[in-house]
């Protein structure tokens, strides 16, 4: 994994601040160079299709504990649908 990448999600998406629904963290992303955003978005599509990386995984990157690979996995995709599509919402992760 890529060392921005993972700096994306500790920095965006940690414990701290996943939980914060203001609306901001797609035009943040945009406002980034368009290699940035393209490599956050391959990013994502790897994680997306490895089936080794799981909710230990995604703990260790932001400290937000995931019941089960599932569960992350419809959370990512939503996040990405958020990031990259027209989702209209930041998801939340679980507990929210």
């Amino acid at each position: 994994m890529n060392a921005r990448f993972r700096n994306f999600f500790r920095a965006n998406l940690d414990l701290e601040r996943a939980y914060e629904n203001t609306g901001d963290l797609r035009p943040t992303l945009l406002s980034y160079s368009d290699s940035y955003v393209e490599l956050i978005r391959e990013g994502f599509e790897q994680i997306l299709s490895d089936n080794s990386f799981g909710p230990e995984e995604y703990e260790g990157l932001t400290d937000i504990e995931f019941p089960d690979k599932e569960t992350l996995h419809i959370y990512l995709r939503n996040m990405y649908d958020y990031l990259f599509n027209d989702a209209s919402e930041q998801p939340m992760p679980p507990g929210y």
